[in-house]
């Protein structure tokens, strides 16, 4: 019943349908079997199940698993986390991130990729895996953009499209996250995302709409933020009207973990399952409203059999889950996780210095604070512990072998060690090291003193979610008791002096997730009180050598914080070490490893949009010794280049390329695979060049994230804007060249038509390309677009080798969402199609007329 290969017909379904998406209403269909056998075995259950154990069925019993109901058979079903990685317990196989995944450009990996995380589920036991995350791109700050598939529907949809399908061929329901407008992780629980309808329907919803109609996924994960006005977990337009009556989703829509806010809202609005604990879908809570009338048995008996339904139709009631007979230390799996990270490496800048000869060289120096770490994932609930990682170090060193030294320096202490060696004193005077940490009963410092003590250091730990003990333990024994829905509540103040040894340039630092104030001699540097914007915050100051009263003041903590809390200050004439500086003096290549890690970009927070502390000095300085530099960036989207891309002779984004990317980043770099991933994003130049900068923030005195670009995000603002890119959208460099031609199409019926082209690799290494083509109105009557993707293609090709290529648009691929009749609606007119190899790259173009208006209903 479960197939591990796609046939061919599925592929091409993926291809020509990632938007034009069709559903059969009544089906409860997510791997074949019969419709109608799956709802009677469903109803019997049903009718034997007592009112208590269909109120167990709907929350959970542990944090990562149901209630079983052991007298009818019906077993615990077990969640492993995701998306890159499938715990618990790890270690597990750690995969290249979902934006790394969408920079390959390639489906059929991500039908791989995804088979494989469905085994390594299966081998954990796990019935649900909380993956993927598909929510757009909209900046650069979201500190959870590296688990999601970009900035483009079309290109997002068909990638979460192959991961869904292969998860679900192993017999695990893939679960698709965060619905909806969770396009930010600062005050993720409390912030209004205010969408209008069409933004809502075009940018927003066709990874959902595509993950329910073309893939069959068996759930949804509701996000924990509030979407217009209403907390998604009770949102019962977006659940209900939408995903189950518009799309005819059959399936579960779970929470968040501790995303519920109200019993009988969440009831009315659609949640099935609440996630980790049944608090507000208790006996406690539920059974008063059921007395009262407030809510309905009926209404726990359709989440009931949804829940049933699909654990029936996957099969869960009918062979143990877990399957003892695959390797948990997957080999498969480390092979795509390598295929990952290669193909979705993105080759930004190459001054004739790459691919590098290694029979040429006789030193390489490897310098920067993330070559000798695997930085497998950025940091929450996605991050994973993986069984064997190669970093960059150790990949390029087993690849040029003996024959070449390879050299190592860190360039930089980390942020932790910046902040431990940060010489504090109680006293203006110097006498007492250290720092006077005071406690309050309440937030904002409120309440009264509860504690006085002196630290050694402005810190505090952050999550043990890299200790794999440590996480199948809570996975084990945490219980709702331990009440992760209070809020913290407690409040410090920290208070020290630093007192510099000479004049200087100083970087200054606050890295934690909670709500702060940073004040230095009672002037307020970071004010992160209201709006906790970036979980590392820096900024440069000029100190003269006398004492400094430094002032954190510590408002409130985010639950379950990663990254803790710690301040530190460090001149910058002495951040980067001459080690570093020495040893780039000696090679005859340096490769620079910069970029963010599970602590500085995560789940909980966002990041900022310069590379963290130090590492910008790193770079200018390593520059300018004079050698060929090639730096490598671990980041989930664009940071700012503009100081230092001139300076140096290769750039690659690797993303956070999972277990492998060390070996991956030493065979692109030597030549041994040639680079082909391509920006699933664009990289402005500046962050206010962003479209969505002005609007990023909820606007002042309120919880309201207005989305005032619309429809215009990513290349579709900066087209509209008239702003220059430093990247554009599906831009990405090869060792070798291609061409496209014949661009051509077959007559235009009833808005169907088929578009081909031929690709040539013209130059002399095999490699790959993405061919895309772009559909945009010459003259519309509504604002739209100039171009939208609306097919793309990834090309192997020999040197000299030609391959015909073709595309199906349907008349969504035309299509505007018409909020007037709440329909798809294509007008008359002439279209341009355009393709090339980015969103600013026209290499083929022409224009076709659609003769009449086309029309397609939301629930196609």
């Amino acid at each position: 019943m479960f197939m591990r290969k796609c046939p061919a017909l599925t592929y091409r379904a993926i291809v020509v349908g990632a938007l034009l998406l069709t559903s059969i209403p009544g089906l409860a269909q997510f791997v074949g079997n019969n419709p109608q056998a799956v709802d009677k075995r469903v109803n019997d259950l049903l009718a034997k199940m007592t009112l208590d154990e269909k109120i167990d069925l709907i929350g959970g019993d542990t944090p990562f698993r149901t209630h079983a109901v052991p007298r009818l058979g019906i077993p615990y079903f077990q969640m492993a986390d995701g998306p890159v990685g499938a715990h618990i317990p790890a270690p597990t196989i750690a995969y290249a991130a979902g934006i790394g995944l969408a920079a390959s450009w390639d489906r059929t990996l991500a039908v791989s990729i995804g088979q494989q995380l469905g085994r390594d589920s299966r081998s954990r036991g796990a019935a649900f895996l909380l993956g993927p995350g598909v929510n757009i791109y909209r900046a650069p700050m979201n500190g959870r953009n590296f688990e999601y598939f970009g900035e483009d529907p079309f290109l997002a949809s068909a990638i979460a499209v192959g991961y869904i399908q292969g998860v679900q061929q192993e017999g695990v329901s893939a679960t698709v996250k965060h619905y909806l407008g969770n396009n930010s992780e600062y005050l993720r629980h409390d912030s209004d995302s205010v969408i209008d309808e069409r933004t809502l329907r075009e940018i927003y919803m066709p990874v959902f709409e595509a993950a329910v109609k073309t893939a069959k996924v068996g759930a949804i994960m509701d996000s924990y933020n509030i979407t217009n006005g209403e907390h998604m977990t009770q949102n019962r337009r977006l659940n209900i009207d939408v995903a189950k009556d518009q799309w005819h989703f059959p399936g579960v829509i779970m929470s968040d973990w501790v995303s519920t806010y109200d019993s009988a809202a969440d009831v009315k609005g659609g949640l099935d399952l609440e996630m980790p604990f049944g608090v507000y879908y208790s006996k406690d809570k539920l059974l008063p409203l059921l007395k009262d009338g407030a809510i309905t048995e009926a209404e726990i008996d359709e989440k009931v059999r949804r829940i049933l339904r699909v654990a029936i139709d996957f099969g869960w009631l009918d062979r143990p889950q877990l399957d003892t007979n695959i390797p948990r230390y997957n080999l498969d799996g480390r092979a795509a996780s390598l295929q990952g990270a290669l193909e979705g490496a993105v080759l930004l800048k190459n001054d004739n210095a790459l691919p590098l000869d290694k029979n040429t060289l006789k030193t390489i120096a490897v310098i920067g604070p993330t070559a000798n770490q695997t930085i497998t994932t950025g940091g929450g609930s996605g991050e994973v512990v993986s069984f064997a990682n190669t970093n960059l170090l150790v990949g390029v060193s087993n690849y040029v072998g003996l024959q070449t030294k390879v050299l190592y320096a860190r360039g930089l202490r980390s942020v932790n060690q910046m902040s431990r060696l940060t010489r504090f004193t109680t006293d203006a005077q110097g006498t007492t090291p250290g720092v006077t940490h005071i406690t309050f009963a309440k937030a904002n410092l409120e309440g009264e003193v509860t504690g006085t003590v002196t630290e050694t250091a402005m810190l505090t730990a952050g999550s043990t979610r890299r200790e794999p003990e440590e996480q199948e333990l809570n996975a084990l024994t945490s219980h709702r008791s331990a009440s992760p829905y209070v809020r913290n509540t407690t409040s410090s103040r920290w208070t020290g002096y630093y007192t510099p040894t000479d004049a200087d340039k100083f970087a200054i630092f606050v890295q934690t997730d909670g709500k702060y104030r940073l004040l230095v001699d009672d002037v307020v540097v970071f004010d992160s009180s209201v709006v906790p914007k970036y979980i590392l915050n820096q900024t440069t100051l000029d100190l003269p050598p006398a004492p400094h009263k430094v002032v954190l003041e510590q408002l409130s903590q985010q639950i379950g914080s990663v990254s803790g809390m710690r301040v530190g200050i460090a001149p910058l004439s002495t951040v980067v070490e001459k080690d570093a500086l020495e040893m780039a003096s000696h090679a005859d290549t340096v490769i620079l490893a910069v970029g963010f890690n599970a602590s500085s970009e995560s789940e909980g927070g966002d990041r900022t949009f310069e590379l963290p502390v130090g590492q910008e000095q790193l770079i200018q300085q390593i520059a300018a010794v004079g050698k060929k530099t090639i730096v490598f960036i671990t980041s989930g989207g664009s940071v700012d280049v503009s100081n230092w891309k001139d300076k140096v002779q290769g750039i690659f984004e690797t993303w956070y390329a999972g277990e492998e990317g060390g070996t991956a980043a030493a065979r692109l770099l030597f030549g041994q695979d040639n680079p082909s991933g391509h920006l699933p994003i664009s990289w402005e130049k500046r962050i206010t060049d962003n479209p969505s900068y002005s609007s990023y923030y909820p606007d002042p005195g309120t919880n309201k994230i207005v989305y005032r670009e619309g429809i215009f995000v990513g290349y579709r603002g900066y087209e509209h804007n008239h702003v220059e890119l430093q990247y554009p959208f599906g831009f990405g460099l090869s060792y070798t060249t291609f061409s496209f031609s014949k661009l051509k199409t077959t007559p235009l019926i009833d808005g169907h038509i088929t578009v081909t082209c031929d690709v040539t690799n013209t130059g002399n290494r095999s490699g790959a390309t993405v061919a895309q083509l772009y559909v945009g109105q010459v003259s519309p009557t509504v604002d739209r677009p100039v171009k939208e993707l609306r097919g793309f293609e990834r090309v192997v090709l020999q040197p000299g080798e030609t391959k015909h290529v073709s595309f199906s648009l349907e008349p969504r691929s035309f299509s505007y969402f018409d909020v007037k009749t709440s329909s798809w609606r294509a007008d008359a007119g002439a279209y341009d199609l355009t393709l090339g190899d980015s969103s600013q790259d026209t290499q083929q173009k022409m224009t076709i007329q659609i003769a009449k208006p086309l029309t397609v209903s939301v629930s196609e």
